[in-house]
């Protein structure tokens, strides 16, 4: 067989196959999201898939603070264990990786690895509060607090300054909906600790 012969039947041998390998997914790591250039947007990894969205608005960021702020305060002068600030990312699955990052999150003392990760923690946290934007749409903030139970989180409290209410997600599915004269309780993920929603809303 000459060349071009063999270059042809091998042209039409993989044809087939480059078809349908250019019509699977590219997945990423999350050592991969790690090493993004800094765009200024926000990205999270769903099984393998990049996720973008745009930078938080005012009101979200606003709200997201005056919460993780009490959170801390009252984590660290109980020394139940550590606060993590916005946007940053835990490492939920592998093969495909998931990397998602709450708008605030809390982890346990007696959870807490011995040397802090250089790069996305590996663990689900106990706590997570995330803060619906104007632009989410609410199949998707169930979605993720779905996630976040399913990933292991003990205690998902979703944040609507829009609609001034909070949805707190228990595992097993259970959802209490607060109105804005409720308040958010810790339970025995943070205990002692109360937030009235009121004074966040003002």
């Amino acid at each position: 067989m000459d060349d071009a012969s063999e270059m042809s039947d091998r042209g039409r041998s993989v044809g087939p196959m480059s078809a349908t390998a250019a019509t699977q997914p590219v997945r990423m790591t999350a050592e991969e999201l790690l090493e993004l250039p800094d765009d200024h947007m926000r990205h999270e990894l769903v099984e393998g898939e990049l996720r973008t969205m745009s930078p938080a608005g005012a009101e979200h960021g606003r709200l997201a603070l005056r919460i993780g702020a009490r959170i801390l305060d009252h984590v660290e002068q109980h020394g139940l264990g550590v606060a993590f600030a916005a946007e940053t990312g835990f490492v939920l699955r592998r093969a495909p990786d998931t990397v998602r990052a709450p708008d605030v999150a809390f982890v346990a003392a007696d959870r807490l690895p011995e040397r802090a990760a250089r790069g996305f923690a590996e663990l689900a946290p106990d706590l997570v509060v995330e803060v619906v934007s104007p632009s989410d749409r609410a199949s998707e903030v169930a979605a993720k607090a779905a996630m976040w139970l399913d990933a292991g989180v003990r205690l998902v409290w979703v944040v609507d300054p829009q609609a001034r209410l909070a949805a707190v997600h228990h595992p097993g599915g259970l959802v209490t909906v607060l109105r804005e004269d409720g308040a958010l309780d810790g339970e025995d993920v943070l205990p002692g600790f109360r937030l009235p929603l009121a004074p966040l809303f003002a």
